[in-house]
């Protein structure tokens, strides 16, 4: 698919195709110095995502789209989204419903935390060279809140079973939505459940978690935008490990012996390093960008409770 990369420089002539309200659009956010990162990183971004719902199309706008004309009342859309991003400080993802993360499509709404972590990347390689994906037949997905990691994960596994865990059965429901959408109900279990509460004594190939990890200071400080996310999805705890803490105590007793735990932490990446100065943390790095994410072996965290490294 080929998805548009920059904002267009030349346009048709007339208001109403696409290209001239994509350029004019994008202007206007400019303008407005709002914050992104919510799945979008730039104004056109924010404009590209915005006309495509306007325009009825269910996937990402294409450099092909910019050559049609917008109907008046698609325009009318258009324009009314533009407002509410830039009045009501919303991120565009909340106003269309809808996002692409690792390649698939998901419904987002504010139930749940707007996906957008660099851990797309590492499901799409197979979590190479990390693991054998061959072997791997079960993951859990720990906070799961739209359920894109736990189905992106077997989509990209399609021998294995995952459990898509969260406390919140608000961010169950939307998970749903999405498994079923998806033609995932047979492999992807729904729990809920606070980390591994009620996991029991399941053991699996692979953890991941993008849980919580923003302090009291921080989460304080954010842009109105993050004020339409869900607050337990992104605050844990005064320094922002609560979550993490819990991940690296208990993550050991419940993966395999060739297990891997992958969490991001986003910002907190220094505390992390710092409160844990002994753990072997492999921090990695992603080609699309990003980072604040570390992967721990079973055996390396398996040593570290041994050894008294993590309380």
């Amino acid at each position: 698919m080929s998805r548009l990369s920059h904002t267009p420089t030349k346009a048709p002539a007339g208001a109403g195709d696409a290209a001239t309200l994509l350029k004019r659009a994008s202007a206007r956010l400019a303008r407005a110095r709002l914050a992104y990162g919510h799945g979008t990183e730039r104004p056109v971004d924010d404009a590209a995502a915005l006309l495509a719902h306007a325009m009825g199309l269910r996937r990402p706008l294409e450099e092909r789209d910019l050559r049609r004309t917008v109907s008046p009342r698609a325009r009318q859309r258009f324009q009314a989204l533009l407002d509410r991003r830039i009045r009501e400080r919303i991120p565009a993802v909340y106003l269309t419903r809808r996002c692409w993360w690792a390649g698939l499509p998901f419904y987002v709404d504010e139930r749940v935390l707007i996906p957008r972590s660099p851990i797309a990347e590492l499901v799409e390689n197979q979590f190479s060279p990390w693991v054998d994906p061959a072997a791997v037949r079960r993951i859990a997905d720990l906070g799961t809140g739209s359920g894109c990691i736990a189905l992106a994960c077997a989509v990209y596994f399609p021998k294995s079973r995952v459990d898509a865990v969260d406390v919140d059965p608000e961010a169950l429901a939307v998970a749903r939505i999405n498994r079923q959408a998806l033609g995932l109900t047979r492999r992807v279990r729904l729990v809920k459940s606070d980390f591994f509460a009620k996991l029991g004594a399941r053991r699996y190939d692979i953890i991941v978690s993008n849980p919580p990890y923003v302090g009291t200071a921080e989460f304080n400080g954010l842009p109105p935008e993050y004020a339409h996310e869900p607050e337990g999805a992104l605050r844990s705890g005064r320094d922002g490990m609560n979550a993490v803490r819990v991940l690296l105590r208990e993550s050991a007793r419940h993966l395999t012996d060739a297990g891997v735990l992958v969490v991001e932490v986003g910002n907190t990446e220094t505390r992390v390093r710092r409160a844990f100065p002994k753990l072997p943390f492999v921090w990695l790095s992603f080609e699309r960008g990003g980072g604040g994410v570390f992967l721990l072996t079973a055996a390396q965290l398996k040593a570290a409770l041994r050894s008294g490294s993590v309380g």
